[in-house]
């Protein structure tokens, strides 16, 4: 059983940065993000192969958002720049226990998940 968690939520104006960070107990296959506002359903943000040589955006974050992994620290991070308001949500990460040919778009396509950290982006 891998346990994650996250790190580095917190307050911020829009337009400004944060980064999360997801260390993991154990390796991991592909990584994601996703994010629940209140409300609303939770939603696939961005993803990553398990090399860290492929990504998925969603195209709402598109551009403004960067993940990445660090194998060696079975840590993955989410840079979040030019931050909206409606980009307030908690963050969860997720990862998958094998390797798969397509992503896990669907929260139930992942086996472990962390805690989730509070973004809240003020306008």
């Amino acid at each position: 059983q891998v346990q994650l968690v996250e790190s580095g939520g917190g307050l911020v104006q829009a337009g400004g940065s944060l980064r999360l960070s997801c260390a993991a107990s154990g390796r991991t296959n592909d990584m994601g993000w996703f994010r629940q506002a209140p409300g609303k359903e939770r939603e696939l943000v961005t993803a990553i192969n398990t090399s860290g040589s492929s990504t998925f955006y969603a195209g709402s974050v598109k551009g403004r958002f960067t993940i990445s992994r660090d194998n060696a620290k079975n840590t993955v991070y989410l840079q979040m720049n030019s931050l909206k308001p409606e980009d307030t949500a908690i963050y969860y990460c997720a990862a998958r226990s094998r390797m798969y040919t397509t992503w896990g778009r669907d929260w139930n396509d992942y086996n472990y998940w962390g805690q989730g950290t509070q973004v809240t982006v003020s306008s």
